[in-house]
């Protein structure tokens, strides 16, 4: 069989959770005899002409294909958000690569910078076409479902109001524009109404008018593309209650949580020496969403000595975000930035800490970290967010804390130096996640019964 996945950015350059999952399933599917190609996008010069725009190279074995992707006129547009959830260029670069490699189905793992204009064309000329959305970016323009405060956001209000002045915040964050110093005080119904009238045309044209009838057409847009497809394997229970929620058909939704690759199998953790200090580890992006400035703030506030912070990221990824943990963490001794390591090490990692700590700020939608520590029976300390409590249970095999709280984060790792053979135990009761080989036998099974 052949198979095009697609994932918004891949390895080498990439290789977040999206990216693991992408190249997992690909490695698996090839195990077994089928043929896999991925198209991904990748962010990439204003300034490449649209010629440039479409590449190929080779990856592990994997032939990928990939859009280079920047929010510039490009295809006949020019709305910056109509480009990152609908882009013709990257449409007709899929449409070039299905007449040429004629596969028997596409997995969309993520569509971001893609567009899902790519669903439309695959469902336009029949070919199966299926989903798994690793976040909630189908529905949500940041896919973060939060607010420019950092509060949880539900979700597009009726018109998208709510998204138009979270843009509006974030715009005039950077110095350009006055309207969203008021945007915070203009109630949603109001936001919702100047959509409305913008998409209708029935007001003149004022700036940024063509953004605001992107943000208003884009839930519409997706939600009707996303029942297009045959099946969506929503990761967890949350992820198909916010689809649902919004419009996508029930019986169109499946859960089927992730896999994980090179799990490894079930061990007994050793017990910490007495005496010797606390490892905690962080493993991730490192991005102001991930609140790992959060970890640090409550690291620095327990006692010196007692504990060690291991901290696993690329830093070139968002440079001025890491530099600012540098400088957080400076003069502490047990703080140690560590870089990135191979997918595949991911086992030996967590077997040198006693706890993995999760700091979310955003609403995770079951990161793939949290399967692996709980296939290294590795304590997890966790932001309570629902993605992520469906995976971990507090006080069972693991800790949760309100997310973005310093002082719940602190409390929860005072009770592992305090509490005897608290991480040990939690590690003990560990969920042991699905294989990448079982999570790809279930897509496949998925794949054959529609």
């Amino acid at each position: 069989m052949k198979v095009l996945l697609t994932t918004h950015q891949f390895f080498p350059d990439f290789s977040a959770g999206t990216e693991v999952l992408t190249r997992s399933v690909a490695r698996q599917l090839i195990a077994r005899g089928h043929q896999v190609r991925v198209l991904t996008a990748h962010p990439s010069s204003a300034t490449l002409p649209e010629a440039q725009r479409c590449d190929a190279y080779e990856y592990e074995g994997i032939h990928v294909y990939r859009f280079h992707h920047a929010y510039t006129p490009m295809g006949g547009q020019t709305a910056n958000i109509t480009l990152g959830y609908d882009n013709r260029l990257a449409a007709r670069y899929f449409a070039s690569i299905v007449q040429q490699y004629q596969p028997d189905l596409v997995h969309f793992f993520h569509l971001n910078r893609l567009g899902t204009g790519l669903i439309e064309h695959a469902t336009s000329i029949g070919l199966a076409a299926f989903m798994t959305p690793t976040d909630f970016w189908t529905i949500c323009p940041t896919a973060q479902l939060m607010l420019g405060n950092g509060q949880a956001c539900t979700g597009p209000s009726r018109h998208a109001g709510n998204c138009v002045k979270h843009f509006a915040q974030a715009t005039q964050a950077t110095g350009n524009g006055v309207l969203g110093t008021l945007a915070p005080w203009v109630p949603d119904a109001v936001a919702d109404t100047l959509v409305r009238w913008t998409r209708a045309g029935v007001l003149p044209p004022y700036p940024h008018h063509h953004e605001v009838r992107a943000i208003g057409a884009r839930l519409p847009t997706n939600v009707a593309r996303l029942n297009q497809l045959r099946k969506i394997m929503a990761p967890n229970a949350p992820m198909r209650e916010l689809l649902l929620r919004h419009g996508v058909q029930p019986e169109k939704v499946v859960e089927c949580s992730f896999g994980v690759e090179d799990a490894p199998a079930p061990i007994q953790r050793p017990e910490r020496p007495g005496g010797q200090p606390l490892r905690l580890g962080y493993i991730g992006t490192l991005a102001a969403h991930k609140g790992v400035h959060v970890l640090i703030d409550a690291f620095r506030a327990l006692p010196v000595g007692r504990a060690t912070l291991q901290i696993y990221g690329n830093p070139d990824e968002l440079p001025d975000y890491a530099t600012q943990l540098q400088q957080r963490a400076a003069g502490h001794p047990g703080i140690n930035f560590c870089g990135v390591f191979p997918n595949a090490a991911i086992a030996q990692v967590l077997s040198q800490v006693d706890a993995l700590v999760v700091p979310s700020l955003w609403q995770e939608n079951t990161p793939l970290v949290l399967h692996s520590a709980q296939a290294a029976r590795c304590a997890v300390v966790a932001s309570d967010f629902a993605g992520i409590s469906a995976v971990v249970a507090h006080n069972v095999n693991g800790l949760l804390f309100e997310p973005g709280n310093v002082d719940a984060l602190k409390s929860q790792l005072n009770r592992l130096l305090t509490e005897p053979h608290l991480a040990q135990r939690l590690g003990s009761m560990a969920r042991p996640p699905k294989s990448t080989a079982q999570y790809v036998d279930e897509l496949l099974l998925h794949w054959s019964s529609c």
